[in-house]
């Protein structure tokens, strides 16, 4: 992590990586993101704008941050994304731009996303059955084969870090994980397994999470896993499939969290800086900005943001119980 780092909190973890949501909207209804009442979206002037978002980034950047991943809702569905990616490529001191999609709208824009500067990629897809698709996406299964063919473009782009994120419910689709298993063995990818967690009225329970280790027993009774080196601040657990040409993760928030290092921010689609997923308390840095606050001020209150992050998130049950923004209008 850069000497120059500056986002610091007052438990000594160093930031370095923002996830910005560019659009609360979504094509996909998906159960453990989104409430089943729905949502209001956001208005236009309510979001930032592009050029209130390379501002920010470029903010963040003098602060310490290298890494950047683009969110939503779903982020393709905000016109003009690629341009965003070009200019936020242009950013100096930025080594890694990423991306998390359904990948819906995918396909055709693989190409022109790389070219704009993405390297990195993660799409988020939680059963390899159209039926299933359907009813955890609340929308037609048909939109199932518009995902694959995004998966498959993904594929034949040379980008540095290609990823499928799956989670994981009990009585849903636990029934695929050796599915998913065996396409990180036949593709050069990186399927990564996610404990379900819970967020605004979204029917978590407790008896709905697989742990890790459950899953760690279940894939190595047919796959012989290697452990790999995680990096200081990874949110993943990886393993290598030996003869295989990718590899799985474990994303394990409930049952072994990974808060001690975390070096993670995030800027929601209006414009406020949550220091932590699961902590209610942001800071808007939009207001601010429409009223005239400088660069140095606005570095004030992302420090000041990141002073009030909590050092760990509270239990499962707690984080249910407590009021916070729905999964789709933080950011994925």
């Amino acid at each position: 992590m850069s000497q120059s780092n500056v986002l610091v909190d007052s438990f000594g973890r160093a930031h370095n990586y923002l996830r910005i949501s560019v659009t609360d909207r979504c094509n996909l209804r998906c159960t453990y993101c989104m409430p089943l009442q729905g949502l209001v979206w956001k208005k236009r002037q309510e979001l930032l704008t592009f050029e209130e978002i390379v501002r920010l980034s470029e903010i963040f950047a003098a602060l310490g941050v290298t890494k950047i991943r683009l969110t939503g809702g779903e982020p393709m569905v905000r016109k003009g994304l690629v341009d965003l990616v070009r200019s936020l490529g242009r950013i100096e001191g930025l080594k890694a731009l990423a991306m998390t999609t359904n990948a819906t709208l995918l396909a055709p824009h693989v190409g022109e996303l790389q070219a704009a500067g993405m390297s990195q990629l993660n799409i988020s897809l939680d059963t390899f059955k159209a039926e299933k698709f359907g009813q955890i996406a609340r929308q037609s299964e048909d939109i199932f084969a518009d995902v694959m063919a995004g998966i498959y473009a993904a594929l034949d782009q040379d980008f540095k870090s290609l990823k499928i994120n799956m989670v994981v419910m009990s009585g849903v689709n636990d029934d695929e994980i050796l599915d998913f298993v065996a396409f990180a063995y036949k593709h050069r990818v990186n399927v990564r397994f996610i404990e379900y967690m819970p967020f605004k009225d979204n029917q978590w329970t407790n008896e709905k999470v697989v742990t890790y280790k459950d899953l760690l027993a279940l894939i190595g009774e047919h796959y012989q896993l290697l452990k790999l080196c995680d990096e200081p601040s990874a949110v993943g657990k990886d393993y290598a499939i030996e003869g295989g040409a990718g590899s799985v993760s474990f994303i394990s928030s409930m049952s072994d969290s990974f808060c001690s290092t975390c070096n993670r921010l995030r800027l929601t689609s209006d414009g406020s800086v949550k220091s932590c997923l699961f902590y209610p308390a942001e800071t808007n840095l939009r207001d601010a900005m429409r009223e005239g606050a400088t660069d140095s001020q606005l570095q004030g209150m992302i420090l000041n943001a990141l002073q009030m992050k909590p050092e760990a998130h509270p239990p499962a049950d707690e984080i249910a119980a407590n009021e916070n923004r729905a999964m789709i209008q933080i950011g994925g």
